[in-house]
């Protein structure tokens, strides 16, 4: 067995989890075991399968049609590059800066390394003569917040 299935309570899958998680989630009383296997058991509990939450828990942001703006979100849609130098990157840098009114917005900021992100201090890239290596966009999900491989 990989892994313990979590439902919610309206039966919809939710993820899975390790055996020591499920039976964290059973001593804190927020799951039940749903389905267990046949003979097995740890301590007091069976040994689960699959769990079901005793609570709904909201899932909607999960459809929301584009993720909320963050810093580590724009690092991960950049893969941690420079969109200056392509060189390794660790902050993120305002295309219209924010002393001129640049807001926090996917497609207004792009990651940057240090050094760059200084170079340009509060220009923009035209002004700075940095040319940016692409556009930004605003991602997917999983683009802004799932690991890659």
């Amino acid at each position: 067995m990989s892994g313990v299935v979590v439902l919610n309570t309206d039966n919809t899958a939710l993820h899975t989890v390790s055996i020591q998680h499920a039976i964290k989630m059973l001593v804190r009383e927020v799951a039940i075991v749903e389905e267990a296997r046949d003979g097995h058991s740890i301590g007091p509990y069976p040994w689960p399968v699959v769990l079901r939450l005793l609570r709904y828990v909201k899932t909607t942001f999960l459809y929301a049609r584009n993720p909320a703006w963050s810093k580590r979100g724009v690092l991960r849609r950049d893969l941690h590059r420079c969109a200056y130098c392509s060189g390794h990157a660790d902050t993120v840098d305002h295309l219209l800066p924010q002393s001129r009114g640049g807001q926090n917005t996917w497609l207004n900021t792009v990651a940057a390394c240090t050094r760059c992100n200084n170079h340009k201090a509060n220009r923009t890239p035209a002004e700075a003569q940095m040319p940016l290596a692409w556009r930004p966009t605003v991602p997917s999900w999983r683009e802004a917040y799932h690991r890659r491989s």
